[in-house]
């Protein structure tokens, strides 16, 4: 895999689970395949292209991780959990927590979970919902930046996934597991065991608290067995 939207390539689709987040029925490949491409299209007519960002507010929904590979897909560089003032194109967040954002002119505002009476504000789950499920071809070098973090260091397509293969590695990750995310994706070293190493393996990515897991992403600097300590992440 050369890009991260090879994680969500067509070939990828089938019935295995891919994302588990509470109150759901969660994702399988095809699903999350599918809304990832829909989500891309969506960010696509809101301006979103390479050498943008895409900052996004997390919780532990889909919205956010559907949101994360739309944008890569796009070549868009995204920023979890961004200060409330941000170059951004796009921002993505809870109905709740749209309006104490605020984007630079042309920046456009998306809510998810509760829509919010803003007319200008986008609410992801209609939208995204209505949006084409299949997605040209959009070829992207593996240096192209996917994530930023607070400290302005960007990290790429390339970077990411070589970090992810060393974790389902190490892990030996295979079809079947599911591994739990407990740190935040602020943090590219969440985004790499945490997302990027269950896809690459064709495991489970969980965001649900109520359901166990095979393996488990941490902050704790003293993990037990199953938990990776994000300090043992090789980014």
């Amino acid at each position: 895999m050369n890009t991260l939207g090879d994680l969500v390539a067509r070939k990828r689709r089938d019935d295995d689970p891919a994302l588990a987040v509470p109150d759901s029925r969660g994702y399988d490949y095809h699903r999350l395949c599918t809304t990832a491409w829909k989500t891309g299209n969506f960010l696509r007519h809101l301006g979103v292209r390479e050498g943008v960002t895409v900052a996004i507010r997390t919780a532990p929904a889909a919205q956010p991780v559907l949101g994360f590979f739309g944008a890569v897909l796009l070549g868009s560089g995204v920023r979890f959990d961004p200060p409330t003032e941000i170059d951004a194109r796009v921002l993505l967040a809870p109905g709740e927590s749209v309006e104490e954002y605020e984007l630079p002119p042309g920046g456009q505002y998306v809510s998810y979970g509760d829509s919010v009476p803003d007319p200008t504000v986008s609410h992801f789950e209609t939208d995204v919902w209505s949006e084409n499920p299949v997605f040209p071809e959009t070829p992207l070098p593996p240096e192209t930046v996917a994530l930023s973090r607070s400290d302005a260091r960007e990290l790429s397509h390339a970077e990411l996934l070589d970090a992810g293969n060393v974790v389902a590695s190490e892990w030996g990750l295979e079809p079947g597991d599911s591994i739990a995310v407990r740190a935040p994706l602020a943090d590219p070293r969440t985004v790499a065991a945490g997302l990027v190493a269950p896809l690459l393996a064709g495991a489970e990515i969980s965001l649900d608290p109520d359901r166990t897991a095979d393996f488990a992403v941490s902050d704790s600097a003293a993990p037990e067995p199953s938990v990776l300590a994000l300090d043992d992440v090789p980014l």
